[in-house]
Formats: structure tokens, sequence, C-alpha cells
């Protein structure tokens, strides 16, 4: 049994995906990611490319109230290896999930990508950064859920919009290292808003 966490700016509980030390304090969320881990299904016959499937990072999720919403936190990386990254996550099974991250990207600069998978992942670069720290949002208007990225918390860039079919869906946070030894992700300013996006592309 994982263990169960509160926060105070969320009115649902967290769950850890396995046995894996998160430190919470206040309304700061950090962990070290596992080495040689992803949540990524490749999409192609080949694993010439990144890690190729690994499904082994750890989440830590909670289901949120029902109808529209907006999850936000600052996301910051100690990039040690390609890949490395802090995410936002949406979880339905190992077959369905999203996730938004701050991601080392292979040219060796901080970017915003994010992952939608319906049995296999696709993978798409939003745009890239200046420091290892990014504002990222996930939000659920009825049956879409949208991703945007901020730089400063205050004017969001829209990064997709998408959706997962199922019940129930879970949300909350991930850490990777997929072809590293690890490294360490903090989660901050953490915000839940059970509030509808009046626009889905329009940065607010």
């Amino acid at each position: 049994m994982t263990q169960t966490y509160s926060l105070p700016s969320l009115p649902f509980a967290l769950h850890g995906s396995e046995e894996w030390e998160w430190r919470i304090a206040a309304n700061v969320v950090e962990v070290a990611a596992k080495p040689h881990s992803d949540l990524f299904v490749e999409p192609s016959d080949s694993d010439s490319v990144g890690a190729g499937t690994q499904l082994n990072a750890v989440t830590l999720t909670g289901t949120p109230p029902e109808g529209d919403f907006q999850l936000s936190a600052r996301v910051d990386v100690d990039f040690r290896s390609t890949f490395d990254a802090g995410a936002l996550v949406v979880w339905i099974d190992h077959s369905r999930w999203a996730k938004l991250c701050l991601e080392y990207a292979p040219g060796g600069e901080p970017m915003v990508v994010s992952v939608v998978t319906r049995d296999v992942s696709d993978d798409a670069n939003g745009f890239a950064l200046d420091e290892a720290s990014v504002w990222l949002r996930v939000a659920r208007v009825g049956e879409v859920f949208a991703f945007h990225a901020s730089v400063d918390g205050a004017r969001w860039r829209f990064v997709r919009a998408f959706v997962l079919e199922g019940e129930p869906v879970a949300v909350g946070f991930e850490a990777q290292s997929p072809l590293g030894s690890g490294c360490r992700v903090s989660f901050r300013d953490i915000d839940f808003a059970s509030e509808t996006l009046a626009d889905l592309r329009d940065g607010s």
C-alpha cells in the first residue's frame, strides 16, 4: 500500500504509483526521479530514438472533483541527462494518459514538451526556455483537456488540447529520467480551481 498525501491547495488526496519518497512541505512537492524511468509508449517499431517504451516513472496523483478545473504548478528540474523532466500528468490507465513536461531536450536546452498516449504515445515539442523553471497547467473543460505553460505564472501559452476517454481520471505530478541516473524535481505554487477556462487558446 502506497502512502497517501494531502496538500492544502488540493481538494483531493494524492497517492503514489509505488513506494517512493515524496517530500511534502506546505504547498511544495519534491521528488527524485527513479533512474532510467519514463512514461512513454514507443509508437515506432524501433527504440533507436530516445529510450523506447518505459512505464516506470513515479507519479503522485489523485481524483479531482467532477466538472471543469485547472491545476497548475511552478516546476523546477535539476537537469542531469537528456529527457530528464518534471511533469503534470492526466492518468486513466497505462494505455490512456497524458503529460505536460519541463524536459531537458537533446539540444541541451529546457523545453516544454507534451505527450498524449492512446495505446501508443505521441511526442510534441512546445517551446524552449532560458532556464530550468516554468509554470505548467492542465485544465478540463467538458470532455476536453488543455495544456498551457507560462514563464511568469500570469500569461499562459497554449500547448495543446485533446480528449482522453475513460473514467476515473486522476491528475497530479510525475518525475522521470529515461537515460540518466535520476534528477530532482520540485513543484511549487501549486494551485487548483474548480473553474472553467473562458478560452483554451487566448493565454488567460
